[in-house]
């Protein structure tokens, strides 16, 4: 066996439709455990709707907002979340937790993934409290409504956000 230590990789995965404030609180907060994050952007979800942002320009934010992160990079991916991380030779899945109706469905998946991949563990990081409300499909809805959404996500999110609902509207 080799002296070399083993880089540790994580991935962050998620539908980043459209990446928040709180999402990249986890992400940089990851990036200062790990050696490696691979913000995992899922293709197709089947739990959500057909995105509002293509897989490409939800990289692209992902990308200008991470990049003062050197060890942080997006990809996406349309597999089970362990088989993108064994991938990635990832052994670490990061997620952020909110309040409770995360953790319940957080709970289930986890106990999924682990038959999948017991070699594959997930680690729970607690929302930091300016973010412990915040949700893709709730700056979404303020979006759509007229609502502020400065400080939630970044800047060029906020704007292509505001320019996408409007001419939905």
């Amino acid at each position: 066996m080799s002296d070399i230590p083993r880089k540790s990789i994580a991935v962050c995965p998620g539908s980043y439709d459209p990446i928040t404030n709180g999402h990249l609180d986890v992400i940089a907060r990851a990036a200062h455990v790990f050696d490696e994050v691979v913000v995992a952007v899922v293709n197709l979800s089947v739990r959500k709707n057909k995105p509002l942002f293509d897989i490409d320009e939800r990289l692209g934010f992902i990308e200008e907002a991470t990049a003062h992160l050197d060890n942080v990079r997006p990809e996406p991916f349309d597999v089970l979340v362990v088989e993108f991380a064994r991938r990635v030779g990832a052994r670490a899945i990061v997620k952020g937790l909110r309040a409770i109706s995360d953790f319940e469905y957080e709970f289930e998946m986890n106990q999924l993934n682990r038959i999948q991949a017991p070699d594959v563990d997930t680690f729970y990081v607690m929302a930091s409290p300016q973010y412990s409300f915040l949700s893709s499909s709730g700056v979404k809805e303020l979006a759509t409504f007229g609502g502020t959404i400065d400080g939630l996500v970044p800047p060029r999110v906020a704007a292509r956000l505001q320019e996408e609902l409007s001419r939905k509207a």
